[in-house]
């Protein structure tokens, strides 16, 4: 089995490297469901890592609607991993019918040549997510992050089960959303996937009894301890 770790800053991508995951998908702001991070994040965990960085081209929070000027900051976004050294990018589109933006995706799936390619949860918010697999097997992807279109993973594991088995090892369907060491057993038998993605994390107070109004005083932060845990028990 394959785990991936999303990361959200260096801490959490080491940890994650500690604690024995596979690879991480490299990401800022999870609170809004993962942002594209920064280009010193991106640099910073290809140096310091042995296992492959992915990296989510997300531009903003939200729909997965985008227009072609958001379209040519994912490109660029793309380009700039690439550049970097990074082991594949995670990307999606939809149409304002959910649907798969087929144009915008085969577009960044071009600009990816080479890299590894992973669909995000925009996958999630399909009408038709077996249609919505083959399109994806059709284009070459790697693997598609998918709660079983639930709230999570586990609610979601009917579906992800018969993703799993119409994917018929073209394509790596990677359970996701509220992974954790209570669940992730009965997620592994019940599905049948091999690749599961969870961050495994907590909240971090740097500076407690410093607080500014209108600002957080913590942040997320993946924990070896909860990671190794999930990977134990899986």
């Amino acid at each position: 089995m394959n785990f991936e770790v999303c990361a959200c800053n260096i801490q959490s991508a080491l940890a994650a490297q500690r604690a024995g995951a596979n690879r991480i998908e490299l990401c800022a702001a999870l609170d809004v469901g993962g942002l594209t991070p920064s280009l010193g994040l991106i640099r910073a965990a290809v140096r310091a890592l042995e296992i492959p960085v992915q990296v989510l081209i997300r531009p903003r929070e939200g729909d997965f609607c985008y227009s072609d000027l958001e379209l040519e900051i994912m490109l660029e976004d793309i380009r700039i991993c690439r550049e970097a050294g990074a082991a594949g990018v995670v990307v999606g589109a939809l149409t304002v019918d959910g649907q798969l933006d087929l144009p915008k995706i085969k577009a960044m799936k071009a600009a990816a040549e080479g890299l590894e390619v992973t669909c995000h949860r925009a996958f999630d918010f399909t009408p038709d997510p077996g249609e919505a697999l083959e399109q994806l097997i059709k284009m070459g992807f790697d693997r598609v992050l998918s709660s079983g279109q639930s709230d999570s993973a586990f609610e979601g594991r009917f579906l992800l089960q018969k993703l799993v088995l119409q994917a018929n090892n073209r394509i790596a369907v990677m359970p996701g959303a509220g992974i954790n060491e209570q669940n992730i057993r009965a997620i592994v038998e019940y599905t049948g996937a091999k690749d599961f993605h969870f961050s495994g994390k907590k909240k971090v107070w740097a500076c407690e009894g410093c607080e500014i109004s209108g600002l957080d005083t913590w942040h997320w932060e993946s924990e070896e301890s909860i990671i190794r845990r999930i990977l134990v028990v899986a």
